[in-house]
C-alpha cells in the first residue's frame, strides 16, 4: 500500500511540474515573463493582460458565484488568442483534457495571435 502512495504523488507531482512549465510557455509565447506563472494572484494579472481585458477584471474573479463565469470567460479568451475554438476552451476547462490542452497551448506548436478580448 505504501507503494501506491508513493506511485500516485509522483504522478501527482510531474502533472503539477508540467503545468507549471505550460503556463510559464503560454506566457513567454505571449510576451510576458515566464516566471510569472509562478507567482499568485499575478499570474492571474498578466492572465488577464495576456488575453486583452482591463485590470480591474481582478475584481470579477473576487466576487463569489461572478468568478466562474468571469474564469470560465478568461478561458475562453486564451484559447482564442491562441487560435483555438471555444471547443478547445472546453479541453482547458474539463478536468482530464486540462492536462492536455495547456501543454498544446504552451508546449506545442500554438501561436499567440494577439489579444482575443479586444
Amino acid at each position: 500500500m505504501e507503494n501506491v502512495g508513493l506511485f500516485g504523488g509522483l504522478i501527482y507531482m510531474a502533472i503539477f511540474i508540467l503545468m507549471i512549465v505550460s503556463m510559464w510557455k503560454i506566457f513567454e509565447k505571449a510576451g510576458k515573463p515566464g516566471w510569472a506563472a509562478l507567482i499568485p494572484i499575478y499570474n492571474t494579472i498578466v492572465l488577464i493582460e495576456i488575453v486583452g481585458k482591463p485590470l480591474w477584471w481582478i475584481v470579477w474573479l473576487l466576487l463569489p458565484g461572478i468568478n466562474i463565469i468571469f474564469a470560465i470567460w478568461i478561458t475562453n479568451l486564451l484559447s482564442l488568442s491562441f487560435g483555438k475554438s471555444t471547443l478547445f476552451t472546453l479541453g482547458l476547462l474539463i478536468p482530464p483534457f486540462t492536462f492536455i490542452c495547456y501543454p498544446i497551448l504552451g508546449l506545442g506548436d500554438a501561436k499567440y495571435e494577439g489579444p482575443a478580448g479586444q
